[in-house]
């Protein structure tokens, strides 16, 4: 579905796990312009209702005007999916019938370059999801010492040649802060060699990634955010999780292994004695993957894996 100049991403597949119903209660913990909040809210016409919710106000803003028409049956709220079980608490809302998670930097974000998410315009370094508070991705750059950035883009951009991009950025800020992606995205290129430049994604991909995880604390939590909000789910209901790098994915594997396999005894033990109960089984087993024709359409589709998970 394309609305609002935006492409959701496995959209057909995660209305088919989910399976959205008349009378269902539903979570889109990431809602971002609203197109999977859309989909679930028409496929459980005329009395399924959703919470969506989002850190970034701007979006939640839009995506509001996108899902005006359905009138009481979007609730929309401003906060982390982090802490979607105390804020759907105090909406009295203890069951779902559903939920999705379509994590990382939405269509949005990306294409409003005053945001400083993209390396494909000169803007200020911000890359906040929230533009209420917390560091910005200046802060990094222009604060961190060259081990910690080092760090960061290696970690979490998975970038080969994480402590030469650290070097250069120490050595330019020496000279003055760098406060914007147009200059970062020049440091970068000198610093990666000429040979690594002509092949591959944008030297500046993974540096950039790494910068968003890191001011955006995109990690912290995740796993924990999965199980709990599989615990809000009823018996039967579907959490799907849609990521678009190896470390989310990860992180989202990790915690539905531990949700089909709770058991803390030693594995040396005759028998499980710590009494915890699987919560349910990933399924599929794999993650799903974009059909080719829709990686044609819309090529930021390319790198998302969606997991699933049904609750017992």
């Amino acid at each position: 579905m394309q609305s609002f100049g935006h492409i959701s991403v496995l959209l057909s597949e995660s209305l088919s796990f989910l399976s959205p119903v008349s009378g269902g209660t539903y979570l889109d913990g990431t809602l971002g312009m609203g197109g999977h909040a859309e989909a679930i809210l028409e496929a459980g016409s005329p009395d399924s209702r959703l919470v969506g919710i989002d850190r970034d106000r701007e979006a939640l803003a839009v995506a509001q005007r996108r899902l005006s028409r359905f009138a009481d049956r979007f609730i929309p709220m401003h906060g982390d999916f982090r802490d979607a079980a105390v804020m759907l608490r105090q909406r009295d809302i203890v069951a779902l019938d559903g939920a999705i998670l379509d994590l990382g930097v939405s269509s949005y974000q990306f294409d409003t370059p005053e945001r400083g998410f993209s390396y494909g315009h000169d803007a200020p370094l911000d890359m906040r999801m929230d533009r209420s508070g917390g560091i910005t991705a200046r802060d990094v750059v222009n604060g961190y010492t060259q081990p910690e950035l080092a760090r960061v883009i290696r970690t979490y951009g998975e970038e080969r040649w994480a402590g030469r991009i650290a070097q250069f950025i120490v050595r330019e800020r020496e000279r003055a802060p760098v406060e914007t992606t147009g200059q970062l995205t020049d440091i970068i290129r000198k610093a990666v060699p000429a040979g690594a430049r002509r092949t591959g994604p944008h030297p500046a991909r993974r540096t950039f990634q790494a910068l968003r995880i890191e001011v955006n604390q995109e990690l912290r939590g995740l796993e924990e955010a999965v199980e709990s909000i599989t615990g809000l789910l009823s018996p039967g209901a579907r959490l799907c999780v849609i990521s678009f790098h190896s470390l989310e994915d990860r992180a989202v594997k990790t915690a539905m292994r531990r949700m089909e396999n709770p058991c803390t005894c030693p594995r040396s033990a005759p028998m499980c004695v710590c009494g915890k109960k699987p919560l349910g089984k990933a399924s599929p087993r794999s993650a799903v993957e974009p059909r080719p024709e829709e990686t044609e359409s819309n090529p930021r589709a390319r790198s998302a894996r969606m997991r699933v998970f049904e609750k017992c």
